[in-house]
């Protein structure tokens, strides 16, 4: 029987976290999740304000808690003062894989012009990957599409569970070596 992998869905927002408007981003994140990943999962989901010890402490509970391999943040990356997401990312991670953060940009940018003031970064906490996504939901879809490719095989390598995908959809990259049948 395959390891069941937690997967922490956080989005960070002020605006929906006070009941303002509805958080379409987190579903959307949800949305793509259900639809790509074969292997056995759960769920995990919070909504917070914008304020770094809170989204500090959401990524930790998920990670060191709850024990999701990959938890999937929406919201706060731009440069306003209130988008704290990738510092608070970078305070509790052990090592920062920046290469993430250069693909969603690389990837946005073929979609808008103003990608490029976009910080999203992605690091590692113990044997969990923490990815910090675009805020918009249709930004998600076309980050995740291209990025998620790579995320199981970084799970491997961390010591996270064997994560498995509908390959019609998102066909993730292993080395011979480390293909399980």
């Amino acid at each position: 029987m395959s390891e069941i992998c937690k997967f922490g869905i956080l989005t960070i927002s002020d605006r929906a976290s006070s009941g303002i408007y509805e958080d379409r981003s987190g579903p959307a994140i949800e949305s793509f999740l259900s639809s790509v990943i074969t292997s056995p999962y759960e769920i995990y989901k919070d909504l917070i304000s914008d304020n770094k010890e809170d989204i500090e402490r959401a990524i930790i509970e998920l990670v060191d808690v709850v024990g999701c391999s990959l938890v999937l943040t929406t919201g706060g990356t731009g440069p306003s003062k209130r988008d704290v997401t990738p510092e608070a990312t970078i305070s509790i991670c052990d090592k920062i894989l920046p290469g993430f953060g250069e693909q969603m940009r690389k990837i946005s940018l073929k979609y808008v012009p103003t990608a490029i003031l976009s910080r999203q970064t992605a690091g590692i906490r113990s044997s969990s990957l923490i990815i910090n996504l675009p805020g918009a939901p249709k930004s998600i879809d076309e980050t995740l599409y291209e990025l998620f490719p790579a995320v199981p095989y970084c799970i491997d390598l961390i010591n996270g569970p064997y994560i498995t995908t509908n390959k019609k959809l998102v066909n993730s990259f292993r080395p011979k070596h480390a293909v399980r049948e």
